[in-house]
């Protein structure tokens, strides 16, 4: 059985950044990333996560199977001056590498940002995703995530649309994988 585990991360080490950066670039190579379409120079990759770190809003989880990063997400909180929409965060940049798929990684990252919007105080999680992102689309609405919109212009992929769509999930409703947060958190602590 492989080891998975979880945690918030603050700062990245030279192995952790490039860990992270390997597994971006297969994701995005594998259909997924957070807007790119090809993995964008080792340089600007680095510059990326690094610049996550520095955003006060934001969160950064990171998933290890047996001690590799092989995924993250991002728990975004909406600016204190969005007084209306403090109860609602924004999940994003929730990918695991493809070949480190089928462990449950991707859910055990779920379960941490779903729970850290619970502590924060967040009602509703938000999140947005491209429809050919079948496997992420899979997770989200067997989560209980409910999609309320599409986005028909959202992306340009090989010089053509691709929608968005978008989901919402109710932080108090019980139908999301904190029920099984206690196995995730046993997975989890392994390590």
């Amino acid at each position: 059985m492989a080891d998975i585990a979880i945690e918030e991360v603050t700062k990245l080490s030279v192995r952790d950044l490039d860990e992270l950066c390997d597994a971006a670039d297969d994701a995005i190579r594998g259909g997924g990333g957070f807007g790119w379409l090809q993995p964008p120079v080792r340089a600007i990759m680095e510059q990326y996560w690094r610049g996550v770190l520095l955003v006060p809003d934001r969160r950064l989880f990171i998933g290890r199977l047996d001690g590799v990063i092989v995924g993250s997400a991002q728990l975004h909180r909406p600016p204190k001056s969005n007084e209306a929409r403090a109860h609602t965060a924004h999940l994003t940049s929730h990918f695991v590498a493809p070949w480190a798929r089928g462990h449950g990684v991707a859910r055990a990252l779920l379960v941490a940002v779903e729970n850290a919007a619970r502590q924060q105080g967040h009602l509703v999680l938000e999140l947005d995703v491209r429809e050919t992102q079948e496997a992420a689309l899979q997770i989200y609405r067997h989560y209980g995530y409910i999609e309320w919109g599409k986005q028909p212009f959202y992306a340009q992929v090989d010089g053509r649309p691709v929608a968005g769509l978008f989901f919402y999930k109710q932080l108090n409703d019980r139908t999301g994988p904190e029920l099984v947060a206690d196995e995730a958190a046993t997975e989890t602590s392994a390590s």
